[in-house]
């Protein structure tokens, strides 16, 4: 603005006007191709920010997908976890049972094992049947010995007074 004011107010020769002008021109066209390249270089930002913004756009999409997907892990491992607990525990159980007859089984066992009591109740019957039988005939055995002994003695002392009337009369 100065060269031009100062062209403008000045004597000086139509040639080196014309070079004056010349370099103003220039001067001009430097400013223009600048204003130009600074423009482009404006625009070029603009397009890369609304560039940068997709970018951060799609990235925020992805980081939301990733939580998402993050969450959704961390539901399936807590599950896995749940079905492993659950298996081991199923496991231990199958052990556990696997340790014991089967129902099948079980109830032929208690069958036979019922077959057993019933044999032995029958024996105890038979035996205390025996044992009431042999206390009876043990006690007709005593009582007998008892008469016996009675009679014995009854026939002693009858013998004794017989003998005593045998000498009482022999001595009378």
């Amino acid at each position: 603005m100065k060269t031009f004011i100062k062209w403008c107010h000045s004597n000086i020769s139509p040639e080196e006007g014309f070079a004056q002008y010349q370099r103003m021109l220039t001067s001009l066209s430097q400013c223009e191709y600048s204003m130009g390249k600074t423009l482009l270089v404006y625009d070029m930002n603009l397009k890369e920010m609304e560039n940068y913004e997709a970018i951060y756009a799609d990235i925020e999409k992805s980081i939301t997908s990733a939580h998402e997907k993050i969450a959704e892990c961390k539901k399936e491992i807590q599950r896995a976890k749940r079905i492993r607990k659950n298996r081991q525990e199923y496991d231990a159980l199958a052990r556990v049972i696997k340790q014991h007859p089967d129902r099948h089984e079980t109830l032929k066992q208690l069958e036979a094992l019922d077959k057993e009591l019933q044999q032995l109740s029958q024996i105890k019957e038979n035996v205390e049947d025996k044992l009431e039988l042999r206390k009876k005939q043990f006690h007709v055995i005593l009582t007998t010995i008892q008469e016996l002994q009675q009679t014995l003695d009854n026939d002693e002392k009858m013998e004794n007074d017989d003998s005593q009337e045998s000498l009482m009369e022999s001595g009378d």
